[in-house]
């Protein structure tokens, strides 16, 4: 049985008084993908946000990997092993492609501040590994043949890829992906979900998705927690989300979400 790799106890976010997110709690082992859906509004970013680290929860406690994360830094967040995407592309976009992989492969790297300025052969040696590993994400994503151009050149799909290259580049255990399917063709959505499986197998990592597709998040996901007015209203399987009542009132318009 696979371990435990994030727990989170009574998150809660409140913005002048708005519940934007209360008393969600998860329990998540490693190597599962879990998709998190609800109505516009509903909590679900606010939720990436809390996690990694960009929005202060009002309460509650994130231990991952047995560290607790609560109220640190962005930064220290991703190096310690939670990466992510957002919901609108965020690139470097005057920066080539393999430039953006680049910066998320630095992440890591801790180097002499003498082997830069004297630019020697062991600060040259870790460049051209990075570079390395770079391309081979790249060529994962069927992007290499546009390595040197620009990020703003590229399609709204490819662009999309790149930045979940860039995510892994970090080398994540928990990686979070934010509605990834976002304007996507049905050819296309199909193909990023057999990508995300891909990616779960080959790099042995959790996925937590955020996604409005439906056609994506049932099939691929193995748990869905569904959420509403900021709050969990649901969890489980994906046969039973699709059966419970009050997810199914949510999805009619019988209630709308205030969370973000």
């Amino acid at each position: 049985m696979s371990r435990e790799i994030l727990k989170i106890e009574n998150l809660s976010v409140n913005f002048e008084g708005l519940k934007a997110l209360e008393n969600y709690n998860l329990s998540l082992n490693e190597g599962t993908i879990l998709g998190v859906i609800g109505p516009n509004g509903a909590g679900k970013t606010t939720l990436f946000n809390t996690i990694t680290g960009f929005i202060k929860p009002s309460a509650g406690t994130i231990i991952f990997n047995g560290q607790e994360l609560t109220n640190k830094e962005p930064y220290r967040i991703a190096e310690a092993g939670i990466s992510r995407t957002f919901q609108n592309i965020c690139l470097f976009e005057n920066l080539t492609v393999i430039e953006n992989v680049m910066v998320g492969a630095e992440l890591h790297r801790r180097e002499n501040p003498f082997d830069v300025l004297l630019n020697t052969g062991r600060f040259k040696t870790r460049e051209k590994d990075i570079y390395n590993r770079s391309m081979e994400l790249l060529k994962l994503f069927n992007l290499e043949n546009y390595s040197n151009q620009k990020a703003n050149n590229l399609s709204y799909g490819d662009r999309r890829k790149l930045e979940i290259a860039r995510a892994l580049a970090t080398s994540p255990v928990l990686l979070m992906v934010d509605e990834p399917a976002a304007g996507m063709n049905p050819k296309e959505t199909s193909d990023l979900m057999e990508l995300i499986r891909f990616i779960r197998d080959r790099f042995e990592i959790t996925i937590i998705l955020i996604e409005h597709n439906m056609n994506l998040v049932m099939p691929l996901c193995e748990r869905i927690q569904v959420l509403n007015y900021g709050r969990l209203i649901a969890e489980g399987k994906p046969q039973e989300i699709q059966k419970n009542e009050e997810v199914i009132r949510a999805y009619l318009g019988e209630e709308k979400g205030a969370g973000g």
